[in-house]
């Protein structure tokens, strides 16, 4: 019974099993997930700035970045929160969140302790995710892919090298 079970997922066409094929197809999801959950983490964190513009203002002098920056990352955190969520040039805007996160963390949050009150465990998070949706792009299920069937920032490609120099 399992013999034919396993002969009966053999994909011969493609020289494995048939999960593989299957896990193939659902890993273009992959990144949906992790762009709608920093979507909102980054929508989350962004509107407070909003609030008490003036604060933020006063807290960025305070730790050394410039006050004019406030409304600026305030912006990039909301409308590029939209943008993940919605699957809009992704990698471009993860790229942002990178230079973001290395600045919060190396700027604002250097004297604090990983976890905690004013930790900076949740920056390298979202950091390490936007570093993950620069190099899998949008994924499935995203303005870029389905809609306008094209990346606006093309993906990264490496070319294998099959050629042996070695005898």
């Amino acid at each position: 019974m399992t013999i034919n079970f396993l002969v009966g997922c053999y994909n011969y066409k493609k020289g494995g099993f048939l999960f593989s094929y299957y896990t193939e197809k659902i890993s273009a999801f992959a990144p949906l997930p992790i762009r709608l959950m920093a979507g909102i983490a980054f929508i989350i964190h962004g509107l407070p700035k909003f609030e008490n513009l003036q604060g933020t203002q006063g807290f960025f002098a305070s730790v050394g970045i410039p006050a004019d920056l406030a409304l600026l990352i305030g912006l990039l955190e909301v409308i590029g929160g939209i943008l993940l969520i919605l699957g809009i040039v992704t990698r471009i805007t993860s790229i942002l969140f990178i230079i973001e996160m290395i600045g919060a963390v190396l700027i604002v949050k250097a004297g604090n302790s990983f976890t905690g009150e004013g930790g900076y465990e949740v920056d390298l998070l979202l950091m390490a995710i936007s570093i993950s949706l620069l190099l899998s792009g949008p994924g499935r299920l995203s303005i870029e892919r389905d809609v306008l069937k094209r990346e606006i920032f093309p993906k990264m490609s490496y070319k294998e090298n099959n050629n042996s120099d070695t005898k």
